[in-house]
């Protein structure tokens, strides 16, 4: 089975691009939606297990709304509000919503710091 997750812009991508297997294909909305894109996103995205990834912001909500309709099988993560979006949230915080979505298998867990 593959995995496709949607995040809004490349650093989302980038942040959790080092935190997941590459066979997890992550793709991007780069903004606002148009007919075009929607068809591109729904293309790559195939038969591929879809999960949402956006910002708590209020783009994010809109995206997230738009992109639902599309996808509506499509499991959601969310970051915590307060957080500078999927890019300026913590790998730890990251990981742990990834792990509550079901995708264990495909993270990529950083080393333990030592003491």
């Amino acid at each position: 089975m593959s995995i496709t997750i949607i995040v809004e812009g490349k650093n989302d991508r980038s942040r959790l691009r080092r935190l997941l297997m590459p066979e997890v294909e992550i793709l991007c909305t780069f903004g606002t939606l148009n007919t075009l894109k929607l068809e591109t996103l729904r293309k790559q995205v195939g038969d591929s297990e879809v999960y949402l990834y956006m910002d708590n912001d209020s783009s994010g909500k809109k995206i997230r709304g738009v992109l639902r309709d599309a996808f509506p099988g499509a499991e959601h993560i969310y970051t915590r509000r307060g957080y500078a979006g999927v890019e300026g949230t913590p790998d730890e915080y990251n990981i742990s919503q990834l792990e509550k979505a079901g995708l264990e298998e495909f993270i990529i867990y950083p080393d333990p710091t030592p003491y």
